[in-house]
């Protein structure tokens, strides 16, 4: 069972302000009484197994008037009041599921409850919840306009800490993305509303396209201004752009917009946790700020117009995405960690309030792929059969190289096991014969998993007294690896890198 949700909140004011009408009514209301208090509030609140009442971002901006209507997360509570599930899991081996919840209410993810459920085999994260009252659940994306149907994320891929719980993270690489359909209570046709996530500012490309937040009710495109989600990434698409980025833009559906045109002010965060949230008036303006989600405050990167050519006013739809385009344009990399979105336009206190939050939070870790690629012969790399996710007897080949692939990234454990994808590449059998195959096993620390690096390039088993090999020399996608004697031929050029 996924556990209680939180109350449901109050419904938004019916009517849209302009960006500026909104700014100045909410201000003169608010930034004097409530709004310094949520910002002192969260600024107090202290990493431990649960937050204070009204302390996380959700209870935050529902003070502010802008209730949440989707809070998603793998790592944390987004309510001080919610104990339900995080996310579910699905073990690739017999397609077996199990909820993720929290360690306490309003507290952390318990990823010790995931590693037992997967231990000895892969899981994919299958379900994303969303801990508001409008169960906008998000689920694996299916076939779009621009892209076959989307696979889940490994659940393990993106190990990380939070407070100093150890938690994971949502590692998308191409062709990884999830979706929910016409959600409840989401902004359609013009009406306002915000949205930010934590995500990575280094593990980025400039793929379309990172996004979180709201899409076409088709996966389709269906014209400019029925998009509002924010985006990370490299994607410079109306120079001239400031630095290499990775900049924080709106995805208003045919463009990528820091501004209403280029915006050589936004100098992008490369920080390895990113705190990008965008808000929209559906009118005339929108809002983009950018900070690290480790320390500081946000920057505001944009705060005027919206772009013209169809986006005065918006024509939102009122699904949501994450790590596609609305389209299914799924060749983008990034990691997700938590993100919301409300009903209505928020105030700069509420979202100076949820930064502070997210800061005293303590996101640590990692915030991208982990582990070294083996580069093999004719400018390969070593990858597993399958698509990030392996299971036993799954082949060790050769494949091009692709720096967002889960599996073509390795630990060299200190046994001198290789590991990925939470098995290691094995010897079948645990042979030592000439042409024994190479393949994905679970660690069980036997004589064929060893592998050492020789200084002539190659990889050497000690068990068999051979090493890994390419068939015939070999160089195509998909060719499996084998054992055989040692040669120094470049069929055994193996780098860890």
């Amino acid at each position: 069972m996924r556990g209680n949700r939180v109350p449901a909140a109050p419904p938004p004011a019916a009517s849209p302000l302009t960006a500026r009408s909104r700014h100045r009514w909410l201000r003169g209301l608010l930034a004097f009484g409530a709004g310094l208090v949520l910002v002192v509030g969260a600024l107090v609140a202290l990493p431990g197994t649960s937050q204070a009442a009204g302390s996380l971002p959700c209870d935050i901006y529902a003070a502010a008037g802008t209730p949440c209507v989707a809070a998603n997360s793998t790592v944390r509570a987004l309510y001080s009041g919610y104990d339900g599930s995080l996310y579910q899991v699905t073990r690739v081996s017999d397609n077996a599921t199990r909820d993720i919840g929290l360690l306490a209410p309003g507290g952390y993810a318990d990823a010790a409850a995931q590693d037992t459920f997967c231990a000895g085999t892969t899981c994919v994260i299958s379900k994303i919840y969303d801990q508001s009252p409008r169960h906008n659940d998000l689920t694996v994306e299916g076939a779009g306009a621009a892209g076959a149907a989307d696979h889940g994320a490994v659940a393990s891929a993106l190990p990380m800490t939070v407070a100093g719980h150890a938690v994971y993270g949502v590692l998308v690489t191409p062709g990884t993305g999830y979706r929910h359909t016409d959600a409840a209570g989401v902004a359609v046709g013009g009406q306002p509303e915000s949205m930010y996530m934590v995500a990575s500012g280094t593990h980025v490309n400039g793929g379309c396209c990172f996004d979180y937040g709201n899409a076409e009710h088709t996966i389709t495109d269906t014209g400019n201004g029925h998009m509002d989600a924010v985006y990370i990434g490299t994607r410079c698409h109306l120079p001239p752009c400031t630095g290499n980025g990775p900049w924080v833009a709106a995805d208003l559906e045919n463009g990528l917009f820091q501004g209403s045109g280029n915006n050589p002010a936004d100098q992008g965060n490369a920080s390895p946790f990113v705190t990008a949230l965008l808000k929209n008036n559906g009118q005339t303006a929108f809002a983009l700020k950018g900070g690290n989600a480790q320390s500081g405050s946000l920057s505001t990167w944009w705060n005027g117009a919206l772009p013209t050519g169809g986006y005065t006013p918006m024509q939102q739809e009122g699904s949501i995405v994450l790590g596609t385009g609305g389209d299914n344009s799924n060749a983008s990399a990034g990691s997700f960690f938590e993100g919301v979105m409300t009903a209505g336009y928020s105030t700069d206190a509420a979202d100076n309030a949820v930064q502070a939050n997210i800061v005293a939070a303590g996101y640590s870790g990692s915030s991208g792929i982990t582990g070294a690629t083996i580069s093999g012969p004719g400018g390969t790399c070593v990858d597993v059969d399958g698509d990030d996710t392996g299971t036993d007897h799954s082949a060790v080949q050769l494949w091009g190289c692709q720096s967002g692939s889960v599996d073509q990234h390795w630990t060299h454990n200190a046994d001198g096991s290789l590991e990925t994808l939470g098995r290691c590449m094995d010897i079948a059998g645990n042979g030592t014969a000439n042409g024994t195959k190479v393949q994905l096993w679970d660690c069980d620390g036997v004589g064929g998993q060893v592998w050492r690096q020789q200084s002539d390039g190659s990889l050497l088993n000690p068990q068999s007294g051979r090493c890994l090999d390419s068939p015939s020399g070999a160089t195509g996608n998909g060719t499996a690896l084998q054992i055989y004697d040692c040669n120094g031929s470049a069929a055994q050029k193996f780098t860890l890198d």
